[in-house]
């Protein structure tokens, strides 16, 4: 019998279960259309039905909601800010770190203290007072969660960069002549990809969690259907109907588990300075 060899990411339980709890989720989001084709604001039964009542797998809030239509809705909206966020964070991260460790001197001084600016606050708290400055748009709250999760992106970056400036394939492409864009693009990023998509996949669920806070404390737009909003709004009435804060907290803590599995396995499988992803390659 041929045995055909894994991929070293397949050969990670934890990565693995994570990845399929993560495509799952994203189907459901993408699809949540065909799978719900009603408005999740749309009031379709009695108001408070339990979970598994019929027609109405998850049951319904207190105006008579479909749970379910809700939490599918609000993975979309959920993911959407989450990607968003983490593709603005890292682009501007990445451009940072770059330059920082590039170029050093002055341009990592400016470049390291207005990152310690950011990360003197706590992001979390720094998010809540520009939201509760700004009106809670979509829009608002991307720029404010990408405004506080870029820093980290840098520092990584830059660490990076400045262990790769001193090798020797660096050096040669300097004497050949090759210009700093080219180097930087074409020599250095390439190496530097492998801990950006791991911390991406990390930033991914961190955003999640803070838009969920922040939707919590009733400071998100509440004309979007997340579900930090489903699980803020349950809240008031969960020695009642528990099931109104339960199922949308499981729907995140699942979530983000899943992209810290896959993080974990990413990290093995991309990082050869890690022991176990040696063992596993």
């Amino acid at each position: 019998m041929i045995r055909w060899p894994r991929h070293p990411f397949l050969r990670h339980p934890g990565a693995v279960l994570g990845l399929v709890i993560l495509i799952a989720i994203a189907a459901m989001a993408l699809f949540a259309d065909l799978i719900f084709p009603c408005n999740p604001w749309r009031m379709m039964a009695r108001p408070n039905l339990p979970p598994l009542s019929p027609g109405y797998l998850l049951g319904t809030d207190m105006l008579g909601r479909d749970l379910a239509a809700g939490i599918a809705h609000g993975a979309r909206v959920t993911l959407v800010i989450a990607l968003t966020v983490t593709v603005i964070a890292v682009s501007v991260g990445v451009a940072v770190g770059a330059l920082a460790g590039y170029f050093g001197g002055w341009i990592d001084d400016v470049a390291m203290r207005f990152t310690e600016f950011f990360q003197t606050v706590p992001g979390f708290l720094l998010t809540v007072v520009i939201i509760a400055i700004v009106t809670p748009t979509l829009t608002a709250l991307v720029a404010a969660m990408a405004l506080v999760s870029w820093p980290q992106v840098a520092r990584l970056v830059r660490a990076e960069v400045l262990s790769l400036s001193s090798r020797d394939f660096i050096k040669a492409a300097r004497v050949g002549g090759l210009s700093t864009p080219r180097i930087i693009i074409g020599q250095i990023l390439p190496n530097v990809v492998s801990p950006v998509i791991v911390a991406a996949s990390l930033m991914v669920a961190t955003v999640i969690l803070i838009e969920s806070g922040i939707s919590f404390l009733g400071l998100g737009n509440r004309d979007a259907v997340t579900w930090g909003f489903l699980l803020g709004t349950g809240r008031t009435a969960f020695r009642v109907n528990w099931w109104l804060s339960t199922i949308p907290g499981f729907a995140i803590f699942l979530t983000v588990l899943s992209l810290n599995l896959v993080g974990d396995g990413l990290n093995q499988w991309l990082n050869p300075r890690s022991a176990r992803g040696r063992a596993l390659a």
